[in-house]
């Protein structure tokens, strides 16, 4: 495997010292040496990948040097934007250095939300015209990779390496954010649960928050028909959401978004507002974190999520930290009509022993599919 030293080093070497982008859990070592190495103007973590790359084309526009840019494959799609208009040779010629994580390789076991993906990884940067290597395990042979980079770099050109897993040796955050909350997220997320209507139906985000709440509902002996869980898709549960609750006006929707899937599609939230669903509850439990990829920090608890929930067009927002204003927030939102938006801040991590749904996404697509129809 390649220290990340070795590797940040060898990158820094050829001019790049400036990171945007969207952690991942291939990533998560690299993400954590570059987080304790790199002051803020340095490094950057983006609402999603399409803006990381715009970052890295201001950097260069500015200093004449390329940016690296780190995502999950699945943030291909948000770069597929700004590679065709912004970087491209035929458009502002802009070099790029990509670094992503190889979720779902063809051969390697993994969730069914990164198969589809990991099998057209390579397919898509072959037709945006990205030049492209699967990162070596061996430093040496990782080091004349990087100077296949840095070269077609000087050529004004985005060059992509594609990370497996278990590329990089461990190296654990040593600036790590601690916030003072004392409620938990799978505590929060058990709270709002149970406080829901018999025909209510949830719409939770990927990553933890669907994790947690299908166990809750199998610890409770409950059936998973009312939770769509959006196993992949990060920062379009919301919209999800809202298109379920403007079909089924007799059901309240509840939307479970996370602070940096919230953040990553922010504008979602105006078309929420505009669209006017009263049936439809926005809880964004924030921890701020990305917390299923590493715990690197979003800028969630730094911003007033209710006001800008107001400032869009949200007639009720609100925000708690303890269970006792929860429990008593919950019975205020029954008492209004939506959409509203509830902030959860909670505190960061999860129990180690948590578990992903047993149900696949077909299963508890046509089991929520059923339940709407009763």
């Amino acid at each position: 495997m390649i220290r990340p030293e070795f590797f940040i080093e060898a990158l820094r070497e050829k001019g790049i010292d400036c990171f945007a982008g969207v952690p991942d859990s291939l990533l998560k070592n690299i993400c954590a040496y570059i987080t304790d190495h790199f002051d803020a103007a340095h490094n950057i973590i983006a609402a999603n990948e399409g803006a990381a790359v715009g970052l890295a084309a201001g950097h260069y526009l500015a200093t004449g040097q390329p940016a690296c840019v780190y995502m999950q494959n699945s943030g291909e799609g948000n770069i597929i934007n700004p590679l065709a208009s912004l970087t491209d040779q035929e458009v502002y010629n802009i070099p790029v250095l990509l670094l992503i994580g190889w979720r779902g390789r063809p051969g390697v076991h993994d969730e069914p939300q990164h198969v589809k993906q990991g099998k057209v990884t390579t397919g898509l940067l072959n037709v945006m015209g990205v030049n492209y290597e699967v990162l070596s395990k061996e430093e040496d042979k990782a080091a004349k990779q990087i100077d296949k980079a840095a070269k077609t770099l000087a050529n004004k050109e985005v060059f992509a390496l594609v990370i497996e897993k278990d590329t990089f040796e461990d190296y654990k955050l040593q600036n790590v954010e601690v916030n003072d909350l004392t409620m938990s997220r799978e505590e929060a997320i058990q709270t709002v649960a149970a406080a829901l209507g018999e025909k209510d139906c949830i719409v939770s985000t990927t990553g933890m928050i669907s994790r947690e709440l299908f166990e809750y509902r199998a610890a409770m002996n409950q059936g998973h028909e009312r939770d769509f869980l959006t196993v992949g898709s990060m920062g379009h549960a919301s919209q999800i959401a809202l298109g379920i609750a403007m079909a089924k006006t007799d059901r309240k929707v509840w939307c479970f978004d996370g602070d940096g899937a919230a953040i990553m599609h922010m504008g979602s939230m105006a078309i929420v507002a505009n669209k006017a669903p009263k049936n439809y509850v926005h809880v964004v439990f924030n921890n701020g974190a990305h917390d299923s990829v590493g715990g690197q920090p979003t800028v969630g608890l730094k911003i007033d999520l209710p006001a800008v929930a107001k400032a869009v067009g949200y007639p009720n927002a609100f925000s708690v930290e303890t269970k006792e204003d929860l429990l008593d927030c919950l019975k205020a939102i029954r008492m209004v009509e939506g959409p509203t938006l509830l902030e959860v801040k909670v505190k960061k991590g999860n129990r180690k022993d948590l578990g992903r749904p047993t149900t696949t996404p077909i299963q508890n697509k046509k089991a929520l599919m059923a339940f709407l129809q009763k």
